[in-house]
Parts: structure tokens; sequence; C-alpha cells
């Protein structure tokens, strides 16, 4: 799995407890850290997990061979 794919992993997985969290305790985890909803960064953390989400789309439907790939050293 490749650096981006992690990332976009991770990235998923804070989106996926946000929206936990505001299922179970309405409590929004990244408006508190970072200002409320409406605060400029905290939009852009929703954009990067949302387009995060979106990438992970694509890893979905990939053959497992591919993810499991490594490169063979170089000599």
């Amino acid at each position: 799995m490749s650096g981006i794919q992690r990332t976009a992993l991770v990235l998923a997985i804070i989106g996926a407890v946000n929206w936990g969290l505001i299922g179970f305790f309405r409590f929004d985890l990244v408006a508190a850290i970072f200002g409320g909803q409406a605060a400029g960064f905290s939009r852009f953390i929703y954009a990067l997990v949302g387009l995060a989400g979106l990438y992970c789309i694509s890893i979905l439907f990939k053959p497992d061979a591919e993810l499991e790939r490594t490169p063979e050293p170089q000599r």
C-alpha cells in the first residue's frame, strides 16, 4: 500500500470517528478543535476527509495482489 493510500485511509478513519461522535454524542470533534463548523480550517479538514473518502473508493476496487505488491530490491 502506498503512502497516499495510507494517508487517505487514515483521513477516512478520522472522518468515520468524527461521524460516530456526532451520531452517538452530538459532538463534532473537528469543530470543537478548530473553532466551529464554519471556521476556515474546519472546512478545510472536512474537504480533505471528503476527498480522502472519494480516493478510498478507488482502493476498494483494486485487486488484492495490486495493493500488496512490494517492489523488488535493487541490486
